[in-house]
């Protein structure tokens, strides 16, 4: 399980450094708190590097909405494998009168929580400022996982919804198409005026 995890802190590794190279700031205290992550979820170089991310720049979509969209279901993943993370740190011990929090006592244990929970925070807090729109889309993602395909009155509601829901597909891919053409058009027009 801390292959599993140390991979996860490599991955947000990633994906925050993707992010700083579109131009968003992080912040030094998080680098510094990831690299001692790292420390801690240690994992050989054959392991870290085999090839194999976690989250693939390859499945990042290009399209903005999308690519939004798989940002925010990224960042609730980091926040249930964080959360999963500090479940699996030790409990920490009530210090006693006189102790400084030695090994055992919460130590190491406790800077790796403080700096998770560091973490968390901050990726809490980008989800919430900037991808809480996406929030319903996900919900209602996740609904359509749920539905029971091998229940006969699901079966049912489905064929009956499914004319209004196939137009409703079908004029939304006319329409992206039809803007395609509007803005191809007007390239075609200012360069031949320009």
């Amino acid at each position: 399980m801390m292959v599993v995890s140390a991979k996860s802190v490599v991955c947000l590794c990633f994906l925050f450094s993707f992010c700083n190279v579109r131009g968003a700031h992080i912040p030094l205290k998080m680098n510094r708190t990831i690299l001692n992550l790292l420390k801690h979820y240690n994992i050989s170089k054959e392991e870290k590097y085999n090839g194999q991310l976690v989250f693939s720049k390859e499945s990042i979509p290009e399209k903005l909405l999308e690519k939004r969209v798989f940002m925010r279901g990224i960042l609730e993943t980091y926040e249930t494998l964080i959360n999963k993370m500090l479940k699996e740190l030790p409990t920490p011990l009530p210090l006693t009168t006189g102790s400084k929090g030695g090994v055992g006592e919460g130590g190491a244990g406790e800077d790796v929580r403080t700096e998770l929970n560091y973490i968390l925070t901050m990726i809490l807090k980008l989800k919430t400022n900037h991808y809480h729109e996406q929030d319903n889309l996900l919900s209602s993602l996740k609904k359509l996982i749920g539905i029971k395909m091998d229940n006969v009155t699901v079966q049912s509601k489905a064929l009956g919804e499914l004319p209004w829901l196939y137009e409703e597909a079908s004029y939304l891919n006319n329409e992206i198409q039809s803007r395609r053409r509007r803005r191809q058009a007007r390239r075609v027009k200012n360069h031949q005026t320009g």
